[in-house]
């Protein structure tokens, strides 16, 4: 937490999703910082300690965004983590997110008040 909010880190090489992103948290009364790529989102991690990370799945590789949880978990963080995809529906179905040391998948393009609930509950 950061001034009493907590502390949302998104990481998309999608300028647009990530600005959309941080107006809809912003509104919802939490402290965002951004990454446009997975190698920053290390780094983020280290420098602002978040409450919870958003991360999308393809980046500049497609498989970035798992690269990025595995990285994390093996560096012994356990912050929750949630996928952002566009193929977040059907990729609930085929694996286990949880496996993969996911808190849970977004589906593109994101419904503002369900992430805004979600987050809430999450994040009590």
């Amino acid at each position: 937490m950061q001034d009493g909010k907590h502390v949302i880190l998104c990481i998309d090489d999608d300028v647009d999703i990530l600005e959309s992103l941080k107006v809809i948290l912003e509104a919802g009364d939490y402290q965002v910082r951004t990454a446009s790529s997975a190698s920053e989102g290390l780094k983020m991690v280290k420098e602002v300690s978040p409450d919870l990370i958003i991360v999308d799945l393809m980046m500049e590789e497609i498989d970035s965004g798992t690269q990025f949880v595995s990285e994390l978990q093996a560096s012994g963080q356990h912050v929750p983590i949630y996928m952002l995809s566009s193929t977040g529906d059907s990729l609930q179905g085929m694996i286990d997110y949880e496996q993969l040391g996911l808190a849970g998948v977004f589906q593109k393009p994101l419904d503002p008040d369900y992430l805004l609930k979600l987050l809430k509950s999450k994040l009590k």
